[in-house]
C-alpha cells in the first residue's frame, strides 16, 4: 500500500508518484490538504493518507500504547468501511484527514497540559477509561503521571520485565501510587496493567 507500480514494473514511493513532498504529520498543513484533496487520482489520495497515518502510528506505538491503541482502531474502522465499499473514496479521504488532524491535536494537547511526551503517555495510560478520567479530573491525573514515571523510572533494570520479582515489586509500587491519590478502586486493575505496559515500551531509554 505504501508504493504505487508503474507500468513498468518500477516501484515509486506514492508521494514522489503524486508529485508531493512526504509531510511530517505534526505540521500538516491546509496547504497540503487541500493538494491532496485535489488529486485526480482520489484512490491515490487515499492510500497517501493511510500510509501517512500508519507510518506515525508505528512510530508512536514505540512511545503511547494507549494513543498508538485508539488511533490505530479509528483508522482500522475507516479503512474497513471503505474497502467494504461502505464509503466512498472521497469521503474516506475526509475522513483520513481529520484523523490526521485528530492525531496531531492529541499531540498538542500534552504540550498544552504542560506535559512531556512521557508523562503524556503514562497520563493517557490512566486517562484511558472515562470513568476514571471523569472521577479523578486532569490535575490529579497529571500529578500521578509525574509521579509514576519518577517512581518507576527509580525502580526498573535492565531485566525486570523477565524477573518476575521485580515486575511484582513494580505493581505493587503503581498501585501504591494509584491508592494514595483516590484513583477509583475499581478501575485499577486495569490501569495497573496498562502503565506496567507503557513502562515496557520506555524502560529501555531509562535504565
Amino acid at each position: 500500500m505504501s508504493r504505487a507500480i508503474t507500468t513498468e514494473g518500477q516501484v515509486i514511493d506514492v508521494f514522489t508518484a503524486a508529485g508531493l513532498p512526504k509531510p511530517d504529520i505534526s505540521i500538516l498543513s491546509d496547504q497540503f490538504l487541500a493538494e491532496v484533496r485535489g488529486l485526480k487520482h482520489k484512490n491515490v489520495a487515499a492510500e497517501l493518507l493511510e500510509k501517512l497515518l500508519k507510518d506515525e502510528l508505528k512510530v508512536r506505538s514505540k512511545r503511547n500504547l494507549v494513543q498508538s491503541q485508539v488511533f490505530s482502531e479509528k483508522l482500522k474502522k475507516t479503512l474497513n468501511a471503505y474497502h467494504n465499499r461502505a464509503i466512498a473514496t472521497q469521503e474516506v479521504i475526509e475522513e483520513l484527514i481529520k484523523l490526521a488532524k485528530d492525531l496531531d491535536s492529541a499531540t498538542k494537547a500534552g504540550k498544552e497540559m504542560g506535559l512531556t511526551d512521557d508523562e503524556k503517555a503514562f497520563y493517557d495510560a490512566l486517562a484511558a477509561n472515562d470513568s476514571a478520567k471523569t472521577a479523578m479530573g486532569d490535575v490529579k491525573l497529571k500529578i500521578i503521571a509525574a509521579e509514576l514515571i519518577t517512581q518507576v523510572k527509580k525502580s526498573v533494570t535492565i531485566d525486570w520485565t523477565l524477573r518476575e520479582s521485580a515486575r511484582a515489586k513494580i505493581k505493587v509500587m503503581v498501585k501504591r501510587i494509584l491508592n494514595k491519590h483516590g484513583y477509583p478502586p475499581d478501575l485499577q486493575e486495569e490501569a495497573v496493567k496498562t502503565v506496567l505496559a507503557q513502562a515496557e515500551l520506555l524502560c529501555a531509554e531509562w535504565v
